[in-house]
């Protein structure tokens, strides 16, 4: 991989890239791959109020940003373009597959169409190449603008959505393995996030052990309550149920349901890839076959 911002910014094999406004510059050029910026755009990218030698400081670090690649791969500055005229503006040329954040939604993207397939072996693969692109959050280095919040946020809920079809599929694929150590970790940094926490329980049932699952469900409805002022989200009290008469089938179901549900959410056309499409699933939009080929009986109609 040549260029990776998700985490710290690196450059081929080197250390971190530059100065922080270096990295900056790198990560926004990456961002917007192949559109041009103007320096009117990277003022706003680099400063929420921009100084009045603004400009000139741009330049002065994209010269520097041009040696910064010169030591990490010699004659990689001469990706970096200026362009003049109509669509004037700076352009970092680079392929889809030597940047790792393309690399991830690729995987991403992949890894869901699999797990809408039931294909859960496969979306475990694809799923775990992807999300181990990470090596930290996007833009702890560089300058805290609300430009680069904002692509931190999204791009930080891609990532824990990837991890959401991980662990489905991992759950789905008979991959249980420290699966619930591993959705703890991620409830850690997004307490808020139902799926999760049904997973977490359905990880538990799915292997037996009733009294963890319930533990994370009642875990689910004092951080819910007390901070939300919520109630247990319905998919995480539909789990207890199914624990609480020992039924792993019913917990199957219930994981198996939610890519389905999920994606039938109405989204505009824009918001929603084509190749995203919902595939043929099985009854009810589950997949047919549990873990080891057995059967899954059909989501009931009160399951959420």
């Amino acid at each position: 991989m040549l260029f990776r911002i998700l985490g710290p910014v690196q450059v081929g094999r080197s250390a971190e890239a530059g100065s922080s406004v270096r990295r900056a510059l790198l990560t926004a050029l990456l961002l917007r791959r192949g559109q041009p910026l103007a320096a009117a755009d990277l003022m706003e990218i680099l400063w929420d109020e921009p100084p009045g030698s603004a400009t000139a400081n741009i330049r002065s670090h994209l010269t520097g940003l041009r040696r910064d690649l010169d030591r990490a791969v010699p004659g990689l500055s001469d990706r970096l373009r200026t362009y003049r005229g109509p669509a004037s503006g700076y352009v970092l040329r680079a392929e889809a597959h030597e940047v790792d954040l393309t690399a991830f939604t690729g995987h991403a993207r992949r890894g869901r169409r699999l797990l809408l397939r039931g294909e859960s072996e496969a979306a475990v693969a694809e799923l775990e190449a992807g999300t181990a692109l990470w090596r930290g959050p996007l833009g702890h280095d560089l300058p805290p603008t609300r430009w680069f919040g904002a692509h931190a946020a999204g791009l930080d809920c891609a990532r824990l959505d990837a991890h959401q079809d991980l662990f489905t599929a991992c759950v789905l694929a008979g991959h249980t393995e420290l699966l619930a150590y591993r959705i703890e970790s991620v409830i850690a940094e997004a307490p808020y996030r139902q799926r999760l926490w049904a997973l977490l329980a359905a990880a538990h049932c799915v292997t037996g052990d009733a009294a963890g699952a319930l533990a994370a469900v009642e875990r689910c409805a004092s951080v819910f309550a007390e901070d939300l002022g919520l109630a247990v989200p319905p998919e995480v009290e539909a789990v207890r149920t199914a624990a609480l008469t020992w039924d792993r089938d019913a917990a199957l179901r219930i994981v198996a349901a939610y890519p389905a549900h999920a994606s039938a959410r109405p989204t505009s056309a824009s918001a929603r890839p084509a190749d995203l499409t919902v595939l043929p699933l099985g009854a009810a939009g589950a997949p047919s076959t549990a873990p080891g080929g057995n059967r899954v009986p059909s989501p009931q109609p009160a399951v959420p």
